[in-house]
Order: C-alpha cells, then sequence, then structure tokens
C-alpha cells in the first residue's frame, strides 16, 4: 500500500535546526511531487516547501524562504526539509504528501501523519 511517514521533529530553540525526513513506499517515487505542510495550533494548514522528484524543481512559502532548504534523494525515497534558523513561528506539525505530477497548491493524494516541532524562545 501507498505509506509517507514523516519523522524528525523535536524541540530545539530559536536559531537552532532540525532536518526532517519524509520516507515514501508504494507508489513510483519519480514521478510524484512532494510537499511539505504545517499546521500551528489555531491556524490553518499551510504549505511549506515542495520538491518535484523527476526533475528537481522545488517551491518555498515566503516565510520559509532562505532558512529552509527541500531534498530529494530518489534511491532511497525519501525527501528531506533542512530547517535552519528556526523561530518559534516555526511551531506546527509537520505533513509531507505527495501528489502525482508537480508541485502544486492542492490535489496531493497521499498524506503522512506529520512530525511535531517545537521551537523555544
Amino acid at each position: 500500500d501507498v505509506q509517507l511517514q514523516a519523522s524528525g521533529g523535536g524541540l530545539v530553540q530559536a536559531g537552532g535546526s532540525l532536518r526532517l525526513s519524509c520516507a515514501a513506499s508504494g507508489f513510483t517515487f519519480d514521478d510524484y511531487a512532494i510537499g511539505w505542510f504545517r499546521q500551528a495550533p489555531g491556524k490553518e494548514r499551510e504549505g511549506v516547501s515542495c520538491i518535484s522528484s523527476s526533475d528537481g524543481s522545488t517551491y518555498y512559502a515566503d516565510s520559509v524562504k532562505g532558512r529552509f532548504t527541500i531534498s530529494s534523494d530518489n534511491a532511497k525515497n525519501t525527501v528531506y526539509l533542512q530547517m535552519n534558523s528556526l523561530k518559534p513561528e516555526d511551531t506546527a506539525v509537520y505533513y509531507c504528501a505527495a501528489r502525482e505530477s508537480l508541485c502544486a497548491a492542492d490535489y496531493y493524494d497521499y498524506w503522512g501523519q506529520g512530525t511535531l516541532v517545537t521551537v523555544s524562545s
């Protein structure tokens, strides 16, 4: 079956770093785009970053641009989100999701369960 597993969350101080991982199985990884989303307490879910595994194109939300880097290891069916210079407002549950073509705002077919990132001040 199709499965996405997000991991790597934890508690860090402001200014610190974390690397999140999204491991995919059950589908052809190279044909999909993998997006990272987050939902903070009391806020709607927002898109954070996305990578197309086929051509390597990437997207970043303005709020994380210059601080976060998305990358993929196609051989491992894994996408990473390197988060540097973390701020308290980055605190959220982070989810990875997959859609069948290129990065876009909607129509993500598969979702992981999420990993909690907490940034303390």
